[in-house]
Order: structure tokens, then C-alpha cells, then sequence
């Protein structure tokens, strides 16, 4: 199977691409950046996944462009719903991707966090790869969470706090 690996930063990459590699599933990453705040911590996220799947041989598809005023312009007013918008926008972002690369399935490292909404990104993915007509993928990675943490600090990547987006930055940075 060649499967397109949506991925959000290296560390989370860790343990579902061996997971995958340990099934025989081709996997070819894709970096999604439009949600990412601020493009330095982009730059960041995506050299350190760039680095990681160069050393296990893994070819990653990134975006060229930073849209994040159309992802702002998307959940302005709705920043409670924002994951599930953001959510669909990676999920079908990789599975245009994956649809035009004449892959077989695509994924998503989303669901090795334990701080994102799994059932949510499963039903998306599910909705998404009907609507564009490419299959999902899904496994639940979750079960490696420690596993792929101790393996990213021992490799010493970057390593950030948040998911990305600006909303979940102030989330962690700013205490009242």
C-alpha cells in the first residue's frame, strides 16, 4: 500500500511511521503549514520533521505557501469549533494530495496525539476521503505516545508545546 502521511511536526511522526514501516506500507509524508503560528515555529517544526525523514528514508511532499490569513479568516468567531476546521483542512489538503499522487490511502499523525479529538479527526478523515474519493487510513497510534516522546528526546528534536495554531499558543503561554 503507499499511504500519504499527513504529519504535523517530527516527534509525532516518531512512532506511526514505524508502526507503518513495521506493516510494509510505503509511506511518503506531507507537511501541512497554513494553521502554524508563528512561521519561525513552522520553519522549526518542519526542519525537524524534514531531518527526521531524511534519516529513515522517508520523501516528504511540503507546502510551499503560508496561508494563514485564510485560516485565520476561517474559525474568526468560531475559535471554540476551530480544531474540527482545522482538522478538515489538513485531512482534506492530504487527501487532494494523496488523490493526485495516485496513492492508495492517506492518514494522519494526528491520531498519535493524545491531546487532539481522535474520534473527531477519524469521522473527518472517514467524511473527507468519501468526499474526494481516496481512502482513509486509520489507526489509532495513541498506544506509542510514550514511546515516540522518549525516542524524540533521545534523538534531541525540537520539541514544541503546542499544536500550532495561535489560539492554542496563547493557550500556552498566557495564564491569568
Amino acid at each position: 500500500m503507499r499511504l500519504l502521511l499527513h504529519t504535523c511536526c517530527g516527534p509525532c511522526t516518531i512512532y506511526p511511521l514505524k508502526i507503518l514501516q513495521t506493516e510494509h506500507i510505503d509511506v511518503m509524508g506531507f507537511f501541512y503549514r497554513h494553521n502554524i503560528h508563528p512561521f519561525s515555529e513552522c520553519l522549526k517544526r518542519e526542519k525537524t520533521l524534514l531531518d527526521y525523514a531524511e534519516s529513515k528514508g522517508v520523501k516528504v511532499i511540503s507546502q510551499q505557501t503560508y496561508e494563514l490569513e485564510r485560516f485565520l479568516q476561517s474559525v474568526v468567531f468560531r475559535e471554540k469549533d476551530r480544531c474540527s476546521f482545522c482538522y478538515h483542512d489538513r485531512l482534506s489538503a492530504a487527501a487532494k494530495v494523496a488523490k493526485k499522487g495516485k496513492f492508495d490511502a492517506f492518514s494522519s499523525t494526528l491520531l498519535y496525539s493524545r491531546f487532539q479529538n481522535h474520534e473527531m479527526i477519524r469521522e473527518i478523515g472517514y467524511a473527507v476521503g468519501k468526499e474526494e474519493g481516496i481512502s482513509f487510513f486509520y489507526k489509532d497510534f495513541r498506544q506509542g505516545w510514550k514511546e515516540g516522546i522518549d525516542e524524540s528526546k533521545q534523538l534531541q528534536m525540537y520539541r514544541q508545546q503546542y499544536c500550532g495554531c495561535i489560539y492554542s499558543e496563547k493557550e500556552r503561554f498566557y495564564k491569568k
